[in-house]
């Protein structure tokens, strides 16, 4: 009984979770995630800043990009100090200088993030929680927001 119970339990986390693999390959997130990195995702139920999403690019579709949440509906995180819609997130790259990220395409709207990566896996050296406090450059309150 105690083994059902337990393969029940476990079988309800992996649908509300629907967890998924991330292949990273470029720099953009680097020192965080680095190319050759396999990670874990699930699901989104809501979105905090800091939280590093998996979305799918706004300009060409069945390419997924991994990001940082900067800022969600409501805050001034877009560069002129608008604040952002109430559907619209802010994903930066943390390296910057190589990243394609909002700062060029502009706010993704919810239903584009269709995860958060939790942790790597892969390479074992690397493996562990992917973190989730942004780096200083990003520092604002870190707040829990309704995807």
């Amino acid at each position: 009984m105690a083994t059902a119970t337990a393969l029940a339990a476990v079988a309800v986390a992996l649908w509300r979770w629907r967890p998924f693999r991330v292949e990273i390959e470029g720099v953009s997130m680097a020192p965080a995630l680095v190319p050759g990195d396999w990670a874990v995702a699930t699901r989104v139920h809501s979105i905090a800043r800091g939280d590093v999403v998996v979305l799918d690019h706004p300009l060409w579709p069945g390419i997924e990009l991994v990001k940082r949440v900067l800022g969600g509906p409501g805050d001034p995180a877009l560069p002129d100090g608008r604040p952002l819609g109430p559907d619209e997130w802010f994903v930066v790259g943390d390296n910057h200088d190589a990243s394609t990220d909002s700062r060029s395409f502009g706010p993704v709207c919810r239903r584009a993030i269709s995860g958060r990566v939790r942790f790597v896996y892969w390479p074992p050296a690397r493996a562990g929680r992917v973190p989730g406090n942004p780096p200083a450059r990003f520092a604002s309150l870190p707040r829990r927001m309704e995807a």
